[in-house]
């Protein structure tokens, strides 16, 4: 620090848009993770597990995960699946903390992470596109729909379909604006569910199919029931998660 001035914004370098996990099951050492970040400026939400990180996730914007190698090696059973969950969706530093320092550590393998501390937050933090994690698997299932916005019945089908909600194909996708809300008729079911825009992809701007993600709200237990035939799973069970 120099008159007052931390080093690293004194230099001009980048920070973090979002904060920062530092995951740990060990009290001290969480306590260090946080402590290190905080000394670089950037904001540190502390974790006692994996789960508790997820479930932040699920629900706000992260920049990236510094975590306590031993706490992974030590993570079992649906810790150890959220761990891989987790390192596959964010940046993530593997670390041992020594007294006052963090050691980057790397695994195995084909993990790959950052050499330093400073490349992880100036530089690969920096980079990632920070979105929440997506609560509930994709499912590839093609279904007919009615959706009405605005007084009008647009015809469209499901690219794909996940409890959260799914992603609707649609030529004049940028009809729809996000924030909307609209109410999504499945015809062969003969039910509705009220939806709100997330996202719009027009059509010829990427190589992907046009159209919109819908994310659903206020489904009741006869919506869930066919929700339950269609994905055939059962909400609680299907997490977005990845094995190893």
């Amino acid at each position: 620090m120099v008159h007052g001035v931390p080093f690293y914004r004194r230099i001009g370098m980048l920070l973090p848009s979002h904060p920062i996990l530092a995951v740990s099951y060990g009290d001290d050492i969480r306590d260090a993770l946080v402590a290190v970040l905080n000394k670089n400026g950037v904001t540190a939400v502390p974790c006692t597990s994996f789960c508790e990180a997820e479930n932040l996730a699920l629900q706000g914007l992260y920049s990236g995960i510094l975590v306590d190698l031993p706490s992974i090696i030590k993570s079992k059973g649906e810790e150890k699946i959220v761990a891989y969950t987790l390192a596959n969706f964010f940046p993530i530093l593997r670390v041992r903390a020594m007294g006052g320092m963090l050691v980057p550590m790397a695994m195995p393998g084909s993990a790959k992470q950052d050499k330093s501390l400073d490349d992880f937050l100036h530089k690969t933090c920096i980079a990632h596109a920070a979105r929440p994690l997506r609560a509930f698997r994709r499912h590839p299932v093609s279904l007919a729909t009615m959706i009405r916005n605005n007084n009008e019945d647009i015809r469209g089908f499901t690219l794909n379909i996940s409890w959260g909600g799914l992603f609707n194909v649609d030529l004049q996708a940028e009809r729809f604006h996000v924030g909307d809300i609209v109410t999504i008729a499945f015809p062969e079911f003969d039910f509705t569910v009220p939806a709100v825009v997330r996202r719009v992809k027009p059509w010829g701007i990427q190589r992907y199919a046009p159209g919109i993600g819908f994310s659903f709200y206020d489904m009741d237990d006869a919506v869930e029931a066919i929700f339950s035939t269609i994905t055939r799973t059962r909400k609680e069970f299907d997490r977005d998660r990845l094995t190893a």
